[in-house]
């Protein structure tokens, strides 16, 4: 089985300016540069003739280059418990047209539709259990609530495959597909 999600890679001077924020939460999980990243869409585990055949429909999408900045941050909750640490980018529009296209041709190969809302970021950290209270989050999130970039291009779209390890996952490229400018 292959573990599969659809994204695009920011820049190393904007996934350099993320890795500066990454500090004063314990017990995070801090992401490595290989693992920034913005999601257009989650797959999940699919069969190899299913993976190939999402490579190719995935081949078959027209998209433009995409211009966008960073914008804040915010947390994900779950439970009660925040799990996640990330940072926003807007403006939203042109990705979540993309992440539409996206959905739509994986949906033509017979998988489930994006069941959530759709909320372009990155995320910089998970959050263990007992990492996920307290204070030390409430400061991280207002030390840089003000996170900006200059806009900055988004020209490829990649097919990523994960892979779950003890030290967290692993991202290898499967495909990268150009965005025309």
């Amino acid at each position: 089985m292959h573990r599969l999600f659809v994204a695009l890679r920011p820049p190393p001077p904007i996934r350099a300016a993320l890795a500066a924020t990454m500090d004063g939460v314990a017990q995070a999980r801090w992401q490595d540069d290989d693992q920034l990243h913005l999601t257009l869409r989650y797959i999940g585990e699919v069969d190899r003739r299913i993976a190939e055949d999402i490579a190719v429909a995935l081949g078959h999408l027209h998209g433009s280059a995409i211009e966008v900045a960073l914008s804040g941050v915010g947390a994900f909750d779950k439970k009660g418990r925040t799990d996640a640490l990330w940072a926003g980018v807007t403006p939203h529009h042109a990705l979540a047209a993309l992440h539409r296209k996206v959905d739509h041709a994986l949906v033509r190969l017979g998988l489930e539709p994006e069941g959530r809302a759709y909320l372009p970021h990155v995320t910089l950290a998970r959050l263990s259990r007992s990492a996920g209270f307290g204070s030390e989050i409430d400061l991280w999130l207002a030390a840089h609530a003000g996170l900006a970039s200059a806009p900055f291009r988004l020209e490829y779209m990649t097919l990523f495959e994960s892979h779950l390890g003890g030290e967290g996952a692993r991202y290898e490229v499967v495909e990268r597909y150009a965005l025309m400018p």
